[in-house]
């Protein structure tokens, strides 16, 4: 693939005129689930600390997400506020506090679990996990209304590969590709402008949502720098049907796909689909890789300046 460098200014132009920040910063703790917005997140070697930490699984061992089970759109999840400090251990009285509407509340221990959940998988990742117990598991079978248990990612023994045609040499938990996606408020309000009914960002799930910067310029972002942790831009990402979700009461219709499909598909942006298995989708979001593998201790807070180093030199050049 082609990519052009650049020096501050053509960067700031490629930004879109100005300096791009952070805006927001989002953690989804239970995979598909309601997102937390936080002011700081820590870096771990898989993404942010605590993102896409857990997940339900079905009594088949495969992991449940918004596309099968709307209703995972409405439960809430509440983490302590100092589990985002470095080198915080929780203790007996941490807890990881889940909520759904008609539901009593659920507290999962945060010090680690002794069962374990064989035969677990995601997509095409599969292995063991950490169970969180008979409770959790009827908590969730009975919102759910079919077998399901909560699983936690056994970062001891397990190792889940990013796809290398896309990045190789990082790892992730539970999320669908990547560590992290980043979304601009600018791009969500050009969607918001075609549509009858505007939408929420959490339609889309990004992890860092960012401001100061032209509709989808994102789209380009070869290789940014937050707050000296150097991330690259490796594929646009693919909208599923979680979109058309609403976030607010789990209910499903076609939007915002069907007006994206106007402005934002691989043939409207004219992206090179030859190889990808993501045909006839929409586009919105960069999903990113951090390069610095050893970014223990380093944190990204909503104010950051985001640095654009490197950018596409056009849409045929950017992975999809």
């Amino acid at each position: 693939m082609a990519e052009e460098k650049t020096d501050g200014s053509s960067a700031t132009a490629a930004a879109g005129g100005g300096a791009p920040t952070v805006k927001s910063i989002f953690i989804y703790p239970i995979k598909s689930c309601k997102g937390i917005s936080v002011s700081k997140a820590p870096l771990s070697p898989t993404g942010f600390v605590w993102d896409r930490h857990w997940m339900v699984i079905s009594s088949k061992g495969r992991g449940s997400t918004q596309r099968v089970e709307p209703k995972l759109a409405l439960v809430q999840v509440e983490l302590p506020l100092e589990a985002f400090s470095f080198g915080w251990q929780p203790n007996n009285s941490s807890y990881l506090v889940v909520r759904a509407p008609g539901m009593a509340e659920l507290k999962v221990s945060l010090t680690k679990p002794g069962l374990r959940s064989d035969g677990v998988s995601i997509w095409d990742w599969s292995g063991s996990a950490l169970d969180e117990g008979d409770k959790a598991a009827k908590w969730f079978t009975d919102f759910l209304g079919k077998p399901s248990r909560l699983v936690r990612f056994n970062e001891e023994s397990e190792t889940r590969p990013t796809d290398p045609k896309y990045a190789t040499g990082f790892n992730v938990k539970f999320p669908d590709a990547f560590p992290y996606l980043l979304i601009s408020e600018p791009s969500l309000d050009a969607v918001n402008e075609q549509l009858k009914e505007p939408v929420s960002i959490n339609r889309f799930r990004p992890n860092i949502y960012v401001s100061g910067c032209q509709p989808f310029a994102e789209d380009l972002w070869k290789q940014i720098k937050i707050n000296g942790l150097t991330f690259q831009g490796v594929m646009l990402c693919p909208r599923c049907k979680v979109p058309t979700i609403n976030q607010e009461d789990g209910t499903q219709g076609n939007e915002p796909t069907k007006t994206m499909m106007k402005f934002r598909s691989s043939k409207v942006l004219e992206v090179d689909t030859t190889t990808t298995q993501f045909k006839g989708r929409v586009y919105l979001g960069q999903m990113l890789v951090c390069e610095d593998k050893t970014n223990m201790g380093k944190i990204v807070s909503v104010g950051d300046i985001i640095e654009v180093e490197k950018v596409f030199p056009s849409y045929a050049d950017v992975a999809v």
